[in-house]
């Protein structure tokens, strides 16, 4: 009867009435039936009780009770009285010793775990599947290949048969410890394989940049889970094989296999690498289509394409359902991801006075800020040069008992550099004292911002005697150092060391910086050089890096030949065109202006209206020319 009740529709709502039914004389077959018990977490003090209960009736001495006791306190997530009770178990068994094995691993005692598994080997307790699978789960874990591989002949010694479970655990052991050549030999020789199977092995050809093989393998397959387009999606898209991960989620419609939630926010994160808003309207209104519940993980993910995709309006609309079409669910992780990432939204769109709004809108409504909104915000003190917001933002990192981390340290750096205070950029630097490359690139770069290129190489040297490697923001750094402190030796070397010792393929960022170099110091025939032996006539950012060291040395041959070759690339930027047409405005040659403000117009090349802004009372106010949608136009 009781075992009956405890499998009734809700009974996890009825516990107190079982309770008061089982602290009743039972016998050891009545306790035993209740299996309701092991598979639902119960407070303490009810356990607890149950426990006392099964040792004063003497039901605790046969070995299912006890085992299904051990059960509860694992689920009631009370493993430390789950151990105390395996320790006075006066009789264990296999399912006993599975039992802690598996909740160790479960919960990352891997260590904790294997030491079980040996004391079981050494009380003579053969293991089982569950057993054996949770075993080589820890061993993956921890990559320990020699261990794994031993447990593996063990199980081939003692004849155990093999299903599905233990051999995907195993499988999985192989793949995790890089043992390719025997996974792949474990995969072939499989009779049964599932969806868990092909996902590994999919997953581990596209771990190791094997593309080919991993579509191939996902072609082989007859009847394909959603899981599996998922892999193979997430997969390709992971390792910059975006088209054909596109082409594979087009092929996912047409076969009718119906998205799931992590489906959704793969495609949503898919648009957002490749900014294609009308796809990400599409899978927008199939997530609406399809009825799925859209919970705060997918709502960030949408929150996030429509951001990264430029359309903030869609992104904020999506962000201010959250308190009624989504439900709140107050300070949880989602919504303080969904915070984090509107305001990332708005500072990546040039949106700094919203961004401003909204940071604030979210320290008044309590909401936990994290390091990510913080840095956000921190970013855009940098790009709008508010200082004194920086300053505040700052005292409420200090306040908040935030850990000024290498990243949250960079931010700050560079906010206090880019807004003209390089002493308190240099204070930060100094009270971080951690040896990573985010932190050291960002004072270089301070550094050279303000014109102290030698104190930046002095920097960058000292960083890599002391073995901390660089990386290719840091070289932008160091060059850019160089260049405006006219260290072109020292640049050059720096650029080859770069290429040929840390193997760092150049970007457009670093030629940009060496045409620099060249350009301020005059060396105009070094330039022509440096783009025919780098092939790099194709790169704008190139040619206006030149055209500008034209002007600087009011070059008008040059720059009318410079321009030529910019200007071929046709390009909708009015930077060039009003840079030619200003070094034609020095020299007086105003018909030649003319004739480039003409060129504007019949390209349809508008320039964009510069901004100010002013900080008043820890509110920031944008302004352009002409502007009058401020509400507060009349008084200004």
């Amino acid at each position: 009867m009781v075992s009956t009740y405890c499998l009734t529709p809700k009974a996890h709502l009825k516990i107190p009435t079982i309770v008061v039914f089982l602290l009743k004389k039972l016998s050891p077959f009545h306790f035993h039936h209740c299996k309701f018990y092991s598979h639902h977490s119960l407070p303490f003090p009810t356990t607890s009780s149950l426990h006392v209960k099964a040792i004063k009736d003497g039901s605790f001495q046969n070995l299912d009770v006890a085992n299904h006791l051990l059960n509860v306190y694992v689920k009631s997530k009370n493993l430390n009285h789950a151990c105390k009770l395996f320790d006075e178990m006066p009789h264990r068994d296999v399912r006993t010793w599975t039992i802690l094995v598996s909740t160790f691993a479960r919960v990352g005692s891997n260590g904790a775990a294997l030491e079980l598994f040996k004391n079981m080997q050494n009380e003579g307790i053969k293991p089982n599947q569950f057993t054996l699978s949770s075993v080589l789960k820890c061993c993956s874990s921890l990559s320990e290949l020699k261990i794994g591989k031993g447990v593996h002949g063990w199980i081939l010694r003692n004849g155990v048969v093999f299903d599905v479970i233990l051999e995907n655990a195993l499988f999985c052991f192989y793949v995790k410890c890089e043992d390719f050549g025997s996974a792949k030999w474990l995969f072939e020789s499989m009779e049964e394989k599932n969806s868990v199977t092909w996902n590994i092995m999919i997953g581990a050809y596209l771990d190791t940049g094997n593309v080919d093989k991993a579509v191939d393998l996902f072609r082989r397959q007859g009847l394909k889970g959603v899981s599996i387009w998922n892999t193979i999606i997430n997969g390709l898209m992971r390792n910059g094989f975006e088209r054909i991960a596109l082409k594979l989620l087009y092929e996912m419609v047409k076969d009718g296999t119906l998205f799931n939630e992590v489906t959704f926010s793969i495609a949503l994160v898919l648009v957002s690498l490749l900014k294609d808003l009308e796809l990400g309207k599409q899978i927008h209104g199939r997530v609406l289509l399809s009825g799925i519940h859209v919970d705060g993980f997918l709502r960030n993910s949408l929150i996030d394409m429509y951001c990264k995709c430029g359309e903030m309006k869609m992104a904020l609309k999506v962000f201010k359902k959250m308190d009624t079409y989504f439900g709140r669910n107050e300070n949880s992780i989602e919504e303080v991801i969904s915070w984090s990432s509107i305001i990332s939204g708005l500072v990546l769109n040039g949106e700094f006075e919203d961004a401003f709004k909204t940071f604030t809108s979210m320290v008044r409504k309590d909401i936990d800020i994290d390091a990510f909104s913080i840095t956000s915000i921190v970013s855009a003190c940098a790009s709008f040069g508010v200082l004194e917001l920086g300053r505040q933002v700052h005292g409420l990192v200090q306040k908040m008992g935030h850990k000024l981390d290498a990243h949250l340290g960079s931010s700050l750096i560079d906010m206090y550099a880019k807004c003209g205070n390089l002493d308190d950029a240099k204070r930060i630097f100094k009270q971080t004292n951690d040896m990573n490359v985010v932190l050291w690139t960002s004072m270089v770069y301070s550094y050279a911002l303000h014109g102290r290129g030698r104190e930046a190489v002095q920097l960058f040297e000292f960083s890599m005697s002391h073995g901390l490697l660089p990386n290719e923001v840091t070289f932008i750094g160091v060059l850019t150092a160089c260049s405006h402190a006219g260290l072109v030796e020292e640049g050059c070397r720096y650029f080859r060391l770069m290429k040929e010792v840390y193997g760092i393929k150049p970007g457009v960022e670093h030629f940009t910086r060496m045409v620099d170099l060249y350009g301020r110091a005059g060396q105009f025939k070094e330039i022509k050089k440096f783009i025919d032996e780098n092939g790099i006539h194709h790169l704008r950012a190139v040619w206006r890096s030149f055209l500008s060291s034209c002007r600087l040395h009011r070059d008008i041959e040059m720059a009318e030949w410079v321009s030529e070759n910019l200007l071929r690339c046709k390009t909708l930027d009015a930077g060039p065109y009003v840079l030619l047409s200003n070094i034609y405005a020095i020299k007086q040659r105003w018909e030649e202006v003319a004739t480039v403000r003409r060129l504007m117009q019949s390209r349809g090349v508008k320039k964009q209206p510069c901004q100010s802004w002013i900080q008043i009372r820890n509110q920031v106010h944008a302004f352009i020319m002409d502007d009058r949608s401020h509400p507060q136009k009349n008084e200004i």
